[in-house]
C-alpha cells in the first residue's frame, strides 16, 4: 500500500472540494479576487505562508513527498498545491473546532488560500529575490536543538513487501539518574516505512503488558483493606508480610492497563514541546529505554535507523506532564463485522487525581474513522472536548490552547467508530470482518492523552479504565440530566484496580451495567 496517500491527493486533478470550503475554481481563473492579491509573487507572498504552515514536514528527510523550500522545488507543483489547499486537502488537520481551540492548528485562514491561489493564477511568478524572508531553517534537520541524541542499536532491515512488524529495541537509558527534559523529538531515519515509534520506560513487572494494541483489560479483585495497602505500599514484601501477619510470598503485582510513554510518533505530529505548559517530563534513570517501532513496507527493500532527540529542562518544574496510553477500550472477542461503515467502540476511564488535560492523538488503523472525547465530572454536566476525523496516513497529535482542568472522580467518555465497507478507500478487504491486533490489516483503539499534574503525583493513581467485559459497578447510577440520552443495559464494566484508588463497598449488593451516556454524532471538521 502506497505509504503517503496524501501524495495523490496533490496529484489528483478531479478531487472534491471539501464540505466546508466555498466554492473556488480548480482550473483556471479564480472568481475575482481582492485588488490586493493581484501582483502576489512567490518571495513576497507565498514562501511567508510555506515556512508557516508546510516546510515542517515538507523539505528533504521528511515525511511529505515534495521539498517547498525553494521556488524551484516549488513551481512544479504549483497548481497541485492551489487544489490541495482550496479543497482543505492541505495542511493535514482533522479536528473539529466546535469543542476545543489547538495551539498547533496549522489550517490555512481563507486569506492564506486566496493568496495561493492567486499566485497561480497569475502564473506562479518567483518577484524579487530581495522579497525573501528571512528563517525557515532547521538545525540538523531537528524541530529542536537537543543535549542528548540516542538510536536504536543499528540500522534495521525492512523487506519491499509484507504484512509489516512490530519491532521493539531496548537500548541503554542515557539518564543515570531521574532527569526532567523540556522536549523530546523521535527522527526516524526512513520515515517513509515508520508508521509510529513509541518510546518508554520498561516497567518492572512480572507480565509486561503490551501497550500498542488492545487486549481486554484484565478482571483484578478489588482489595479487601485499601487502608492497610496503603500503609504498606511501598515497603519490601518481607516486611508488608509480616505487618499483614502473612507467612506467604505477596501476590505479584498485577499489569498496569495503561502504559506511560515518553514519546510518540506519527507522520505530521511535531515534537511535544512540555514547558509551554510549564511543565517536564521526568524521565526514570538507569536501566533501559524502550523504542517501539512499527514498520510498514512500502514496496522497496530499505532501512531505518530512528533517533530520540531529548533537550534538558533548566531545573526541577513544578508540574509533570504525563502521556498516558490505554491499553485498550476495545473488546476483542468482538470482531468488527464486513462491511460495517460506522462500527462503534465506547469505553471510558475515571480519574483518580486532580490534572489539567492537554493532549489527545487518537490510534487507529486503516479502518479508523473518528474518535471523541468528553468529560463527565461528578456533577454530570457531560461536555465533548475534543472530536477527531482519523486519517491512517496523517496521525496527528492535538495541542489544547488552554489546558483544561480535570476534577478527581470525572470520567473520560471515549467513543470511536471503524468503517469496514466499501465506501472506505483506505480498506484492503471490506468483505471480511476484522480483528484486533498490531497488524496494519487488523485494527486499534487507543486514545492516547497527556495530562499536566503536580510533580509529585504518582501516576498509578491517576486512572481506572473501564470497558465491556467483567467486574462490578463501584460508581453510582448516572445521575438524570437533561437533554442527557441513557441508553439500554451495556456489558458490566471491567474495573482495573489502581492501588490506593479504588474502594470496595461495604455492601456492594448484585453487579449492576454501568450505562454510558449518548455522545454527539460528530461534526465535519470546520476549516478557517
Amino acid at each position: 500500500m502506497a505509504r503517503f496517500v496524501m501524495a495523490i491527493v496533490l496529484l489528483a486533478a478531479t478531487a472534491v472540494a471539501a464540505q466546508n470550503s466555498g466554492p473556488r475554481a480548480l482550473n483556471g481563473p479564480s472568481p475575482a479576487s481582492p485588488a490586493s492579491l493581484e501582483g502576489v509573487s512567490f518571495n513576497k507572498d507565498v514562501l511567508p505562508i510555506l515556512q508557516k504552515k508546510c516546510q515542517v514536514c515538507h523539505r528533504p528527510g521528511e515525511a511529505a513527498p515534495m521539498s517547498l523550500l525553494t521556488y524551484e522545488s516549488t513551481r512544479p507543483w504549483a497548481k497541485a498545491i492551489k487544489q490541495a489547499v482550496v479543497t482543505r486537502k492541505m495542511p493535514p488537520w482533522f479536528a473539529d473546532s466546535t469543542y476545543s481551540a489547538l495551539r498547533n492548528d496549522p489550517s490555512l485562514t481563507q486569506r492564506e488560500i486566496d493568496t495561493i491561489a492567486a499566485w497561480v493564477d497569475n502564473g506562479s511568478v518567483e518577484g524579487n529575490t530581495q522579497d525573501k524572508p528571512k528563517g525557515g531553517q532547521f538545525p540538523n534537520g531537528w524541530r529542536i536543538d537537543p543535549d542528548v541524541v540516542v538510536s536504536i542499536p543499528e540500522a534495521h532491515a525492512v523487506p519491499a513487501k509484507g504484512n509489516g512488524e512490530i519491532k521493539a529495541f531496548l537500548i541503554p537509558n542515557p539518564f543515570s539518574q531521574d532527569t526532567w527534559v523540556r522536549s523530546i523529538e523521535v527522527r526516524p531515519g526512513n520515515p517513509s516505512v515508520v508508521h509510529h515509534v513509541m518510546v518508554q520506560v520498561p516497567e518492572d513487572l512480572p507480565q509486561q503488558p503490551q501497550f500498542s494494541w488492545g487486549a481486554p483489560a484484565a478482571c483484578v479483585a478489588a482489595p479487601a483493606a485499601v487502608s492497610q495497602q496503603e500503609f504498606t505500599e511501598g515497603l519490601p514484601a518481607e516486611l508488608t508480610n509480616k505487618l499483614n501477619g502473612n507467612t506467604q510470598p505477596a501476590a505479584p503485582k498485577p499489569p498496569r492497563q495503561f502504559a506511560i510513554l515518553e514519546a510518540v510518533y506519527a507522520p505530521g505530529t511535531p515534537p511535544m514541546d512540555f514547558g509551554q505548559y510549564d511543565s517536564a517530563k521526568l524521565i526514570p534513570g538507569g536501566g533501559n529505554l524502550r523504542i517501539e517501532v512499527h514498520y510498514t513496507p512500502n514496496g522497496t527493500a530499505t532501512t531505518d535507523q530512528t533517533k530520540i532527540g531529548f533537550t534538558l529542562a533548566k531545573g526541577a518544574p513544578q508540574r509533570r506532564f504525563i502521556t498516558i496510553a490505554p491499553k485498550s477500550l476495545a473488546n476483542v472477542q468482538k470482531k468488527i463485522p464486513a462491511g460495517e461503515a460506522n462500527y462503534e467502540t465506547r469505553g471510558e476511564l475515571e480519574f483518580g487525581q486532580d490534572a489539567q488535560l492537554v493532549w489527545f492523538m487518537p490510534h487507529m488503523h486503516l479502518r479508523g474513522k473518528d474518535m471523541t472525547f468528553s468529560l463527565l465530572p461528578p456533577d454530570g454536566s457531560l461536555r465533548t472536548v475534543f472530536s477527531a476525523a482519523f486519517n491512517f496516513n496523517w496521525q496527528l497529535g492535538y495541542e489544547m490552547a488552554q489546558p483544561m482542568r480535570v476534577r478527581k472522580g470525572t470520567r473520560m467518555i471515549v467513543v470511536a467508530h471503524h468503517d469496514n465497507s466499501a465506501n472506505n478507500k483506505s480498506n484492503p478487504d471490506p468483505n471480511s470482518e476484522v480483528g484486533w491486533g498490531d497488524l496494519t490489516s487488523q485494527e486499534m483503539v487507543l486514545p492516547w492523552f497527556g495530562v499536566v499534574v503536580e510533580k509529585n503525583t504518582d501516576p498509578e493513581k491517576l486512572l481506572i479504565v473501564r470497558q465491556g467485559g467483567c467486574g462490578q459497578r463501584l460508581l453510582p447510577t448516572l445521575p438524570s440530566v437533561p437533554g442527557l440520552t441513557i441508553p439500554g443495559p451495556t456489558a458490566t464494566p471491567t474495573i482495573l484496580q489502581v492501588p490506593g484508588l479504588n474502594t470496595t463497598p461495604k455492601s456492594p449488593g448484585p453487579a449492576l451495567p454501568l450505562p454510558l451516556p449518548t455522545i454527539p454524532a460528530r461534526k465535519p471538521p470546520t476549516g478557517k
